[in-house]
C-alpha cells in the first residue's frame, strides 16, 4: 500500500540533517553572525537516526538523503551511511555537502555504501566564496570534488544558487567546470527559506533567464529526453554539445504537486515541507519508549492529513519578501535552512 497526501504525493523520499552545525556562513542559509544552535544532547544518535528511518522505510520511503548544516561535521559518518544503506527496503542513500571536508571522507562513505555525492559550488572565484561563504577553504572544496570521483562516485552533481550581482556571470564558467569534471551542474533558483533575510526578488535569476545566458555561447538547450523520476526537483537539459545540465526552478516554477519528499532535523522534528511553519516531534516519544508501530502511526496520520504547497503558494504573495526575518528565526531555530536542510 502507497502511503499518499491529500493531494496523492506519495512519501517516497527522507531529506535527514545530522546535524545543525555548519563550517561555512554563506547568506542564503546563514544570516548573521550570531546562531541559535540545537542542544547537542537534543541530537539524534546514529541509532535513533536509523531507527526513525527504518520506521519512513516501512511506509515507502525508498531514498535518503544525508544532510545538515554541513553533514560531514558529524564525526564518523560512516556508521550511519552503513547501517542505512544495510536496509534492503533503501534504493539509494545520498549526501550533500559544502565539500570542505570532503577530501578526507569520501573514501571511507563510499566504501560504507553511499550511492551519491552532491556538492554546493556557488562560485569558482576564491574571493567570492571568501565574501560570501566567509571562509578561505575554496581550494578545499574543488579538491574535494576531485577525490570524490576519484573514489568512484560516477553520478556526482555540483549545486549553484544563482543570485544576480554575484554569480550570475559564472554560469558558463561551471558548466565548462562540470564538463571537465564529469559532474552535472544544477543550477538552482535563490529560494526566499530560511536564512535568507536579504531576500528579494530583484535577486531571483529564473530558469528561462538562465536558459537564455546559456543559449548566447552554446546555442539553445533542449530538454533531456529518457525516463525521469516525476518528483525530481530538477528539470534536465542537454546543451548541443550533449553536456547536460539541471536547473531547480522552485522560485518561479515550483514543483509542489509532484513532491514526495520528508524532512526530519538533526533533533528528529518531521517537516511535510521546506516552507512548513510546524512539525512532529519524533524524537520524544522515540526515547519515551514509543515502539516501532507507534511511530509508524504518528507519521502516517501527518503525512495523510498533508496539503502542503509551500513554494506554489508563496508564488501569490503581493510584495513578496523573505519569510522570515531575523527574530523570528532566533524565536524558532527549526525554522533556518541549517537546521531544516535544504
Amino acid at each position: 500500500m502507497v502511503l499518499a497526501d491529500r493531494l496523492g504525493r506519495p512519501l517516497a523520499s527522507l531529506r535527514l540533517s545530522v546535524t545543525d552545525r555548519c563550517n561555512l556562513r554563506c547568506r542564503y542559509c546563514m544570516p548573521g553572525d550570531d546562531y541559535v544552535w540545537l542542544p547537542r544532547a537534543s541530537i539524534l544518535s546514529f541509532e535513533e537516526a536509523d531507527r526513525l528511518i527504518g520506521v519512513f522505510a516501512r511506509l515507502g520511503v525508498r531514498k535518503v538523503r544525508l544532510t545538515g548544516g554541513e553533514p560531514l561535521l558529524r564525526q564518523q559518518l560512516e556508521h550511519l551511511v552503513r547501517l542505512v544503506a544495510s536496509r534492503r527496503e533503501i534504493a539509494d542513500v545520498a549526501l550533500t555537502t559544502n565539500g570542505v571536508l570532503l577530501a578526507r571522507t569520501a573514501g571511507r562513505l563510499r566504501e560504507a555504501g553511499l550511492h551519491r555525492v552532491t556538492v554546493s559550488l556557488d562560485t569558482l572565484k576564491p574571493e567570492r566564496f571568501r565574501a560570501f561563504a566567509k571562509s578561505e577553504r575554496h581550494a578545499d572544496v574543488l579538491a574535494g570534488i576531485a577525490v570524490a570521483r576519484q573514489a568512484g562516485f560516477a553520478n556526482l552533481k555540483l549545486n549553484t544558487v544563482v543570485i544576480r550581482g554575484f554569480n550570475d556571470d559564472e554560469l558558463c564558467d561551471l558548466i565548462e567546470y562540470g564538463r571537465a569534471n564529469e559532474a552535472e551542474v544544477r543550477f538552482i533558483e535563490y529560494m526566499d527559506v530560511g536564512g535568507a533575510t536579504g531576500w528579494s526578488t530583484d535577486l531571483v535569476v529564473a530558469r528561462r533567464e538562465i536558459l537564455g545566458v546559456l543559449a548566447r555561447k552554446y546555442g539553445p538547450a533542449k530538454p533531456a529526453t529518457g525516463a525521469k523520476d516525476p518528483a525530481a526537483p530538477a528539470d534536465q537539459f542537454v546543451l548541443p554539445d550533449g553536456t547536460r545540465f539541471g536547473i531547480i526552478a522552485s522560485t518561479t516554477e515550483p514543483f509542489c504537486r509532484t513532491c514526495d519528499r520528508a524532512r526530519l532535523t538533526a533533533d528528529g522534528v518531521f517537516y511535510r515541507c521546506l516552507y512548513a511553519e510546524d512539525g512532529l516531534d519524533l524524537r520524544a516519544p522515540l526515547r519515551a519508549g514509543a515502539s516501532d508501530e507507534q511511530l509508524a502511526a504518528m507519521i502516517t496520520h501527518r503525512w495523510r492529513e498533508r496539503t502542503d504547497r509551500g513554494a506554489e503558494l508563496r508564488l501569490a504573495v503581493p510584495e513578496r519578501g523573505a519569510l522570515y526575518q531575523l527574530a523570528a528565526l532566533r524565536a524558532d531555530p527549526h525554522r533556518e535552512m541549517h537546521t531544516r536542510g535544504g
